[in-house]
């Protein structure tokens, strides 16, 4: 926490961002007085300026799409590579967790989350204490004020998760300290992992949701958001790097997850409907909960319509757009054939195929072949990754060298031979991309409930009735013809972990978890060590299998470094290895 600058920076009203702001969320709010211009105490004079500063922490929750130096979290993962040499290039990917290229993810993520705690402990102390506003009455004001404290209470908790992720347990901020002096007198010992997640952050979710919002569509924390956020965290605590420390069982993991359903299960589901343009899988991520009644999105970043220079950044070479985030051959690999089948015979401990060479078994019975192998699998593929063929904006994906999308002397062609469809809205690309769209960022959707339970069986009892339903549920929505139960390599617990896991990594690809999943099944390096396998097409159409870079993951990274600055600052104890 940067001691002189974390006041002004917590009473700004406009964060920084490649994004629009949250104008559609929250109407003309954010229109009004910046409360830069305000005081502390103007700020909390008024009752419409606090609840103005209040919902400017919602700018706290981060797009994903090129957050690192323009380059995505899952490029750091075995999924996919990014076409910039910065970013997650320079930094995760060969093992530089001090590189500048990664700075506003190893680094940049604790003052970021540490300002939007300020803000919140800000609101839990101050706004009870806010005068009565003109045309409110006592009664009116007091019911707000209980709302938006359960909704700080709630943005405090999940913004703590996400330090922990990267950082583990941290110093637990719950008062409004001065900038003026040591910001971590008193802060500096770091509590257990029980004491931060279970007694803190899982405690916060539980004592919160009553007083929020029932179902919400419009992007505000709501009731079901904190019983959804419970449920990840749960399962991540009952894993096997957090299980004996946190006290979570799978047991719990699975309660929390019917727990969910049982009580917001009406108002939450897979989204099913597809058109002539796309499959119900794209529109699962693309329409909005707000004006689309996408009843699967849970909870979202509610960002304003976006434009060509938002996607431009993603887009493939021969469109105009300059690469970006390119799925890798792994990820490739991981989808399943059309009538639910698996293409190759044997996948490990990270759901991935097990490779011999630069290519896996084949499973013969499946009509998989390298020389045709985008036929006839999993309808997620075309809806996630663009290859050679695919018909995408204003022509067809061609990879050939010197060709449309591997032009001679393009610095951003595709390393790994494809490029990425998911969260690009395509109608951007008409009338010469002069359209708009909608990305708001999904943090936790239905599909996520259904695969966490799934899991969490699993671990109790083995393959059940209820683990092949979820997983069917998810692989028909997708257009998959197959049930998961007439599978006969699927019948133990620890092949079922294995296709589960597959599972999470394809149906939630993109989406930042697979960077934590691989960590808390403990096979991060497994997993972040291995190469990155991508393609070559020739002139003919040959398709050629290769090693598109080379990566490194050492256990030291499990976690992130504390930032070095806040090390020196504080002599805050670092994590094990940095």
């Amino acid at each position: 926490m940067k001691i002189k600058n974390i006041l002004y920076a917590a009473l700004t009203l406009a964060v920084s961002s490649m994004l629009t702001s949250c104008e559609e969320m929250f109407g003309g709010f954010l229109d009004k007085q910046p409360s830069n211009e305000l005081t502390e105490e103007q700020t909390f004079s008024d009752w419409t300026t606090t609840k103005q500063f209040h919902y400017d922490t919602y700018n706290f929750l981060r797009h994903g799409s090129g957050r690192i130096n323009l380059t995505w979290l899952d490029a750091a993962t075995d999924l996919g590579e990014t076409s910039f040499t910065a970013g997650v290039k320079m930094s995760f990917n060969i093992g530089n967790y001090y590189g500048g290229g990664g700075y506003n993810e190893l680094s940049g993520t604790w003052e970021h989350y540490y300002r939007g705690i300020r803000k919140c402990n800000m609101i839990i102390e101050r706004a009870a204490d806010v005068p009565i506003a003109a045309n409110s009455s006592e009664a009116e004001q007091n019911a707000e004020v209980t709302q938006i404290v359960a909704e700080a209470r709630f943005l405090r908790a999940y913004f703590y998760w996400e330090m922990f992720l990267r950082y583990g347990p941290i110093p637990i901020v719950r008062t409004v300290l001065n900038p003026d002096g040591d910001l971590l007198t008193g802060y500096l010992q770091r509590p257990t992992l029980k004491e931060y997640v279970v007694d803190f952050v899982m405690a916060e979710l539980k004592a919160c949701e009553p007083d929020l919002r029932d179902v919400n569509r419009e992007g505000y924390v709501c009731k079901p958001i904190a019983s959804a956020l419970y449920s990840r965290i749960a399962l991540y605590m009952a894993s096997p790097r957090f299980g004996t420390e946190s006290g979570i069982t799978w047991q719990d993991a699975a309660d929390a997850a019917e727990v969910f359903k049982t009580a917001y299960g009406s108002d939450y589901s897979l989204f099913t409907i597809s058109d002539a343009t796309n499959s119900a899988y794209t529109y699962a991520i693309l329409r909005t909960a707000h004006s689309d009644n996408n009843q699967e999105a849970i909870f979202f970043r509610n960002d304003g319509r976006v434009s060509w220079s938002f996607i431009v950044y993603d887009t493939p070479v021969g469109e105009g757009g300059m690469g970006g985030l390119c799925p890798s051959q792994n990820l490739i690999d991981m989808y399943d054939m059309a009538d639910g089948s698996a293409p190759f015979t044997t996948y490990d401990e990270t759901g991935a195929p097990v490779y011999n060479g630069l290519t896996p078994t084949i499973n013969t019975a499946s009509g998989y072949s390298d020389a045709d192998m985008w036929t006839n699998r999993d309808p997620r593929l075309e809806s996630t990754v663009l290859h050679q063929g695919s018909t995408w904006g204003n022509g067809t994906i061609n990879v050939i060298r010197g060709q449309r999308d591997n032009p001679l002397g393009n610095a951003y062609s595709t390393p790994t031979g494809y490029y990425v469809a998911k969260y690009s809205p395509e109608g951007i690309l008409d009338n010469n991309h002069t359209a708009y769209g909608f990305c708001n960022w999904q943090i936790i959707r239905f599909a996520e409930i259904l695969l966490n339970e799934a899991e969490a069986l699993n671990e109790i009892h083995g393959p059940t009735q209820q683990v092949y339903d979820n997983l069917n549920l998810i692989r028909h929505r997708a257009g998959i013809t197959g049930n998961v139960e007439d599978r006969s390599d699927l019948t133990t617990k620890e092949a079922m972990r294995n296709f589960i896991r597959k599972e999470r990594a394809v149906e939630l690809c993109f989406e930042e978890h697979r960077w934590w999943d691989v960590r808390r099944w403990n096979v991060a390096k497994e997993a972040l060590s291995r190469p990155i396998y991508g393609i070559d097409v020739a002139a003919d159409g040959t398709i050629t299998r290769k090693i598109a870079q080379e990566r490194v993951f050492e256990e030291r990274m499990y976690l992130y470094p504390i930032p070095e600055a806040e090390e020196w600052k504080t002599d805050i104890e670092n994590n094990p290895g940095w």
